[in-house]
C-alpha cells in the first residue's frame, strides 16, 4: 500500500500547495511594496521552497531548437521516427543550408533507470554539431497499460536491435551508464548472427559491466541483499487511476530517494544555499531550478526488467562470466568482430566503479586492437561522464573523433597508435 499512500499525500497536499503558489507570487510581486522587503522576500523563498518540496515533476523537455554547425547556426526538429509501447526513438533533425548529410548516424540509448532520457539533454547538445542524433525516449511503466504486456531485460535488448535496423547501415551507438550491458549484448546477439546491420562502433560510458571491480554503494546494496529482499521490498502496484493501474513497478520515486541519500549532505547544502539566494535576490537560483527540475523528474520502471537487471548485472555478474542468457541463448562477446569500441569512466564516479565499463574491453576478445579504445576522464563524477563542461571539452571530441574513425562508410587502414614520448605500437 506504501504507493497508494504516496499518492494519496500527494493529493492531499494539492490544495495547500496551490495556495502557496499564489501567496509566493503575491509576495514576489514587485508591484508589492513588500516584496522589495528581506521580510517579504523571505516568506516567497519559504513558499517557493514548500511548493517545490511537495510537487510531483513532470517529464522535462529537450527544448533542443538549433545548433551550430561551424560558424552557422541550423534549426533542430524533434520527431518521433520509430515508436513501441515503452519507448519512442526520437530524431533531432538538423535543418538549413549548414546541415551536414554526411555526419555519422549516432543512436545514443538512454538509462533506463528512474529519470528520463532529458537527462541526457547536454550530451545531445554536445554532438549536435557533428552527428546526426537519435535517442531512446523510454515511456513511464505506470502510463502503459496492463494490456500492452511485460517489458524485461529480453525486450529491452530486442529493443535496441530493431532501433539498429530501423536506423540501418553504418550506424552507431551510445550506452550511457545502465544501458551499457543491454546495448553490449545486443552487440554480440547481432555479431553472431552475422548481422549486416550490427553497429560501426560502440561507445560505453559509466555503465556496470563488472560491478566486481571497485564496487560502490549501489554494487554493495545489492550484494547485501537476496532477489526476494528486492522483489518484497521495493516492488509495487501502480495504483489507480494511473493508466499502468495494476501494473507491477519499481517506482521512480523510490529509485530518487536512494541517489538523494547517497549525496544527502550536498544536496541540502544546495537547498540552502537556493533559499539564501532567493532572499538576497541576486539572481543566481535559476540554476537550482534548472538541475533539480531534470533530477526530481523520475519515472517507474516494470519490475520484471528491473529484478532482471540487479539479478544478472548486480548479483551474479553475468555478462563477465560469460552466463547472460538472451532468449534462452547464451550471449557470447567473443562474438563480436566487426564493432569499435570505445570506453569511457570518470575518475571519481560514485556509482559504477572505474574498471567496471573497462571490463568491456576485457571480454569483447576478439575486436581487433586498432578498433578500441579506453578513456579514463580525470575529476569527474557519474553525472560528468555524460553532461558539464569537461564533457563538452574532453569526452565528447573524442567519442565524434572515434565514431567518424570507425565509420564503415569510409574504411581506412589500421593507423598505427603512437604513444607520446615512446614508439609505434
Amino acid at each position: 500500500m506504501f504507493y497508494q499512500l504516496y499518492e494519496l499525500n500527494h493529493a492531499a497536499m494539492a490544495p495547500f500547495r496551490a495556495a502557496a503558489d499564489i501567496m509566493r507570487f503575491a509576495y514576489a510581486n514587485p508591484l508589492n511594496p513588500f516584496s522589495h522587503t528581506p521580510l517579504g522576500r523571505t516568506m516567497a523563498a519559504s513558499l517557493e521552497m514548500f511548493e517545490r518540496t511537495t510537487r510531483r515533476y513532470g517529464k522535462p523537455e529537450f527544448g533542443l531548437k538549433q545548433t551550430a554547425i561551424g560558424d552557422q547556426t541550423v534549426f533542430v526538429r524533434e520527431e518521433i521516427v520509430w515508436s513501441r509501447p515503452f519507448c519512442n526513438l526520437l530524431h533531432f533533425a538538423r535543418s538549413g543550408p549548414a546541415a551536414r548529410g554526411n555526419d555519422p548516424r549516432i543512436l545514443i540509448v538512454a538509462p533506463m533507470s528512474g529519470h528520463y532520457a532529458t537527462l541526457l539533454r547536454g550530451t545531445v547538445e554536445a554532438l549536435l554539431p557533428s552527428a546526426d542524433v537519435y535517442i531512446t525516449d523510454w515511456i513511464d511503466a505506470r502510463m502503459v497499460p496492463m494490456t500492452e504486456g511485460s517489458f524485461d531485460f529480453d525486450d529491452y535488448v530486442d529493443y535496441v536491435i530493431e532501433m539498429l535496423h530501423f536506423l540501418g547501415h553504418d550506424t552507431h551507438v551510445i550506452a550511457v551508464c545502465q544501458p551499457s550491458v543491454p546495448v553490449l549484448a545486443a552487440a554480440a546477439v547481432m555479431e553472431e548472427a552475422n548481422d549486416p546491420l550490427s553497429p560501426s562502433s560502440m561507445t560505453l560510458m559509466g555503465g556496470p559491466i563488472d560491478t566486481r571491480i571497485d564496487p560502490t554503494a549501489v554494487n554493495k546494496l545489492a550484494q547485501e541483499r537476496s532477489l526476494q529482499w528486492f522483489s518484497d521490498n521495493v516492488i509495487m502496484n501502480v495504483p489507480w487511476p494511473q493508466p499502468g493501474f495494476m501494473r507491477p513497478v519499481y517506482p521512480g520515486f523510490l529509485q530518487l530517494s536512494g541517489f538523494m541519500s547517497m549525496n544527502l549532505d550536498r544536496h541540502l547544502v544546495a537547498h540552502k544555499e537556493f533559499f539564501m539566494h532567493l532572499v538576497k535576490n541576486d539572481g543566481e537560483p535559476e540554476k537550482h531550478r534548472d538541475f533539480y527540475d531534470e533530477y526530481l523528474a523520475v519515472m517507474d520502471l516494470t519490475a520484471e526488467f528491473y529484478l532482471q537487471t540487479v539479478e544478472q548485472v548486480f548479483i551474479k555478474h553475468s555478462l563477465p562470466k560469460g552466463e547472460l542468457m538472451h532468449r534462452g541463448k547464451r550471449v557470447d562477446p567473443a562474438a563480436i568482430r566487426k564493432v569499435a569500441l570505445l570506453t569511457v569512466e570518470g575518475e571519481n564516479d560514485d556509482i559504477s566503479g572505474v574498471g567496471q565499463t573497462k571490463a568491456a574491453q576485457t571480454i569483447c576478445v576478439n575486436i581487433p586492437e586498432h578498433m578500441r579504445m579506453h578513456y579514463l576522464q580525470p575529476d569527474v563524477g557519474h553525472y560528468g561522464v555524460f553532461n558539464g563542461s569537461r564533457f563538452r571539452r574532453e569526452i565528447a571530441p573524442r567519442i565524434i573523433n572515434f565514431v567518424r574513425e570507425h565509420s564503415r562508410s569510409a574504411v581506412k587502414p589500421p593507423v598505427p597508435r603512437v604513444i607520446k614520448g615512446g614508439r609505434s605500437a
